[in-house]
């Protein structure tokens, strides 16, 4: 690392924008100046970062002169027009949303998984993926390796964080009103009760009878692994969870892998901690891994119903990992 690094947040005021502080802090990022850039209506607002105040500047053409990366974290449509800008002014573009990720000239990356794809992006955007995604890949990055992917059977098991902060406070005063016998508040923002209850209400694609979540599970895995013949078959589902995105794993593989070579392999990957002891209940938690970085993974197993088969159980950190961890880490691959 020959300097400290000028960075922008966009989205800064989100929740993912707030996490992406945190871990930039955590972490110890090389960061010479931070440029906070949100809506116009946030604009003005502070933040803080290493215990110093930053205002909050609006997002405009002008933010990004002498940035040298732009992490961004304000929707698909504000990526569309801005994140382009950013990179004609020089920056290296990380986006967390779905703007880019199957853009052929834009590299879709999970450090742990491929960030060489991200080394020279064409356009200056590199993509994150979606939170489901990213804790999936990981876990089966040494399954591909020792057999290569087949197919994959995944049940996501979703936290409400991955909607935003007001659908977490819309999830909380919800499950007040169900506890206390109150008609539920929030189902609109929620799409629907949440609290004591689970639901699938991410955008329907009418054609498939999937949900929009659920292909970009599809789709993206077979980008990042950069094998289209990988069948994904996916069901995605929130629960009543503040944060922590749980996978239910079951895998085929072209050729026979051990249950032990898979566990030795994800206990020397880095970004992994197994936590397999299932016959003393021990195995990984939404709860534990919030607020944490690595990939959780347990009941590592042979599939009693599909011989040669394998099944896992995957947790990870949606903020985290899932979005603001995974795009810090990409420009530390790329940077240091």
């Amino acid at each position: 690392m020959s300097k400290a690094l000028k960075v922008a947040v966009v989205g800064v005021t989100g929740a993912v924008g707030q996490e992406m502080l945190r871990v930039l802090e955590e972490r110890n990022f090389p960061v010479a100046e931070l440029v906070p850039v949100a809506s116009a209506r946030s604009a003005g607002r502070t933040v803080t970062f290493r215990g110093e105040a930053h205002t909050v500047r609006a997002l405009t053409p002008e933010v990004f002169q002498g940035v040298d990366v732009a992490l961004f974290s304000a929707g698909g449509s504000t990526s569309k027009e801005h994140a382009p800008v950013a990179a004609a002014a020089g920056a290296i573009v990380i986006d967390n949303s779905s703007a880019f990720r199957m853009d052929p000239d834009c590299p879709l990356c999970v450090p742990e998984v491929n960030l060489e794809a991200a080394r020279s992006p064409k356009k200056g955007i590199i993509a994150n993926p979606n939170c489901s995604t990213i804790q999936m890949v990981v876990a089966l990055k040494p399954v591909h390796e020792l057999g290569g992917l087949k197919r994959v059977v995944v049940s996501t098991y979703q936290a409400i964080s991955g909607a935003g902060a007001q659908a977490i406070d819309a999830f909380l005063k919800q499950s007040a009103d169900v506890v206390n016998g109150r008609e539920p508040s929030g189902l609109e923002k929620l799409k629907g009760q949440l609290a004591q209850n689970l639901l699938m209400h991410w955008t329907v694609d009418a054609a498939t009878g999937y949900q929009e979540e659920e292909l970009k599970m599809v789709h993206e895995t077979k980008k990042i692994f950069g094998d289209p013949s990988i069948q994904v078959s996916p069901t995605c589902v929130r629960v009543p969870v503040v944060s922590g995105h749980s996978e239910s794993i079951s895998v085929e593989t072209h050729r026979p892998v051990k249950v032990a070579d898979v566990r030795a392999a994800l206990e020397k990957m880095d970004g992994v901690v197994v936590v397999d002891d299932f016959v003393h209940g021990v195995y990984p938690q939404p709860k534990d891994c919030v607020g944490k970085d690595p990939v959780f993974v347990g009941r590592i197993r042979e599939d009693v119903g599909n011989p040669g088969g394998l099944q896992m159980w995957v947790v990870a950190d949606n903020l985290r990992k899932g979005a603001a961890t995974n795009a810090v880490q990409i420009a530390e691959g790329l940077f240091l």
